[in-house]
């Protein structure tokens, strides 16, 4: 399995965030080829100290890190990415990763 973490910053309008996630980003991004489960937060980011500036977090399973670079590289991927500029006005940062079970 592999995973790709979608982690957005507190952006200047909470509220029209998670509008824009919910009824826009979210279904597209649900149709990115080869995405296998779709997870976010529920509720509040937490960390050791607080003002940890994290809004959402988003995990997308992939079988395999080739499967994420094609699923980035579909034109449903390229969308997207390109929605970001949309509504993560606090910055988004990715991570991609294989995973194993310890």
């Amino acid at each position: 399995m592999a995973q790709l973490v979608a982690v957005y910053r507190t952006p200047k309008d909470a509220i029209a965030f998670d509008a824009y996630y919910a009824s826009t980003h979210l279904p597209l991004a649900k149709t990115i080829p080869g995405l296998l489960k779709y997870e976010l937060n529920d509720g509040p980011v937490a960390g050791p100290d607080e003002g940890n500036g994290v809004h959402l977090v988003a995990i997308l399973h992939f079988a395999n890190m080739a499967t994420i670079h094609a699923a980035l590289a579909s034109p449903e991927g390229q969308a997207a990415a390109a929605d970001l500029g949309n509504f993560a006005t606090g910055g988004a940062e990715l991570l991609m990763f294989d995973t194993k079970e310890v």
